[in-house]
């Protein structure tokens, strides 16, 4: 990457070409342990290749910021708009998602040319821009950011996926963990009655779907203090779980039976013992680790045969908006769910994205970002759920209480889990 010879703007633009900078330069890291032969491939129509992946979030950058905002700007290739436009149809036509896999051009090596290109154009802007025109770069450079954090967790997701598809479980990272530490006794904690305020409201950074701020009424509720494990979901599994209708919504019965879903994605049985595919190769099955890669079904179904049910989007928040943003995230490299540590309430932010049983909608009075943009999280709140909490393949810097992450329903790929809830007294 380029920096720019000199910085001319505010400590605040100096401090935003850094976070640039370092999330940059980040990307290329998780793609370090990579193979040629690896970037190429899309092991499902939800997978992108990971050369995919480094060139849309760079085609971000070139299209709303650079094509606009900086005078004579060339673009790498003309072609690449088509290639690496992800869901804007307000920029156009673009290569089908599920074809992403057949582009064994451009390569490997055009691809991080293309990144150091718009690397060293975002430098120049940055150089030249004045203070006007740093109030209409600033938002549109952190939400690029942010944009690109999310194409490193899917990346990692990605990868994951690739690598389980291959009968050689190749290994991403060797930083494997063979702790033996036992999960905490679940406790029952209770949540009064009352009005709470949901949503994001400070200055800092928000994408438009955790706006606006309101205000909700919630009945008692009880949140378990950590999230479900391994050994827990298992005893659901020789219950019968995927066995039995009565714990499962129709839809995702039909599904389950359909994809033959016995056990949660990653999951291999070899004898009476189960492993898992981790990024870290096979590995055999921590029960206290928490359950991880399951569907909303699966959770929903999970917490039928518990008798108790997921928690409402506003419910998590309520719990968490003031607990410390800090537990197993991408920053401390162990790539993969860890045990519960603690009393109290915990696991609120990393290991696994909780499923919650909130549809995927609209705020009260919310209004997507104007233009190209507010086809960012909009148009997309029909037939999904929120996720709540982040991941250990989520930035730290990324994640805020407020944080709405949605999947489909059957999406089974991302590091998700739950954690139980029920009515309180």
């Amino acid at each position: 990457m380029v920096a720019p010879a000199t910085i001319l703007l505010s400590p605040t633009s100096a401090q935003v070409y850094g976070q640039y900078s370092n999330v940059r330069t980040l990307t290329e890291k998780l793609c370090q342990p990579l193979e040629i032969e690896d970037y190429g491939i899309q092991s499902m129509a939800d997978v992108s290749p990971p050369k995919w992946h480094l060139a849309h979030t760079t085609w971000f950058f070139e299209t709303f910021i650079l094509m606009s905002y900086l005078p004579g700007y060339q673009v790498f290739h003309p072609q690449f708009g088509y290639l690496f436009n992800s869901y804007y149809e307000a920029m156009g036509e673009r290569h089908p998602r599920a074809e992403r896999g057949l582009l064994s051009r451009p390569t490997v090596a055009e691809v991080y040319a293309y990144r150091a290109h718009v690397d060293q154009a975002m430098a120049q802007l940055l150089d030249q821009a004045d203070c006007q025109q740093w109030q209409k770069l600033e938002p549109l450079i952190i939400l690029g950011i942010h944009h690109e954090q999310q194409h490193q967790e899917l990346l990692l997701m990605d990868i994951k996926h690739i690598f389980a598809t291959n009968p050689l479980r190749p290994i991403y990272h060797d930083q494997i963990t063979t702790s033996q530490q036992q999960a905490p006794e679940q406790q029952w904690l209770d949540y009064p009655e009352g009005i709470y305020q949901l949503g994001e409201h400070t200055s800092e950074f928000s994408f438009d779907n955790e706006r606006p701020r309101h205000r909700i009424f919630l009945e008692p509720y009880r949140l378990a203090s950590r999230l479900v494990t391994n050994a827990e979901y298992l005893a659901f599994m020789r219950a019968g779980g995927y066995h039995t209708p009565e714990y499962w919504l129709a839809e995702g019965w039909f599904v389950a039976q359909q994809a033959s879903w016995h056990a949660p994605l990653y999951w291999e049985q070899d004898g009476h013992n189960w492993q898992v595919m981790t990024l870290a190769g096979m590995q055999p099955l921590h029960l206290d680790q928490p359950v991880c890669h399951i569907s909303y079904y699966e959770a929903d179904a999970y917490a039928r045969w518990a008798e108790k049910r997921l928690p409402t989007e506003a419910e998590w928040e309520a719990a968490f908006t003031l607990m410390p943003l800090t537990g197993n995230l991408l920053e401390s490299g162990r790539l993969h769910p860890a045990v519960a540590q603690g009393a109290g309430l915990t696991q609120g932010f990393g290991d696994v994205w909780e499923w919650t049983q909130s549809a995927y909608t609209a705020y009260p009075g919310y209004r997507p970002d104007p233009g190209a943009l507010g086809e960012y999280n909009g148009k997309f709140m029909c037939n999904q759920f929120v996720l709540r909490g982040g991941s250990c393949v989520t930035s730290a810097s990324h994640l805020r209480p407020s944080y709405r992450n949605f999947f489909p329903p059957a999406a089974r790929w991302q590091f998700s889990g739950l954690r139980l809830a029920d009515t309180g007294s």
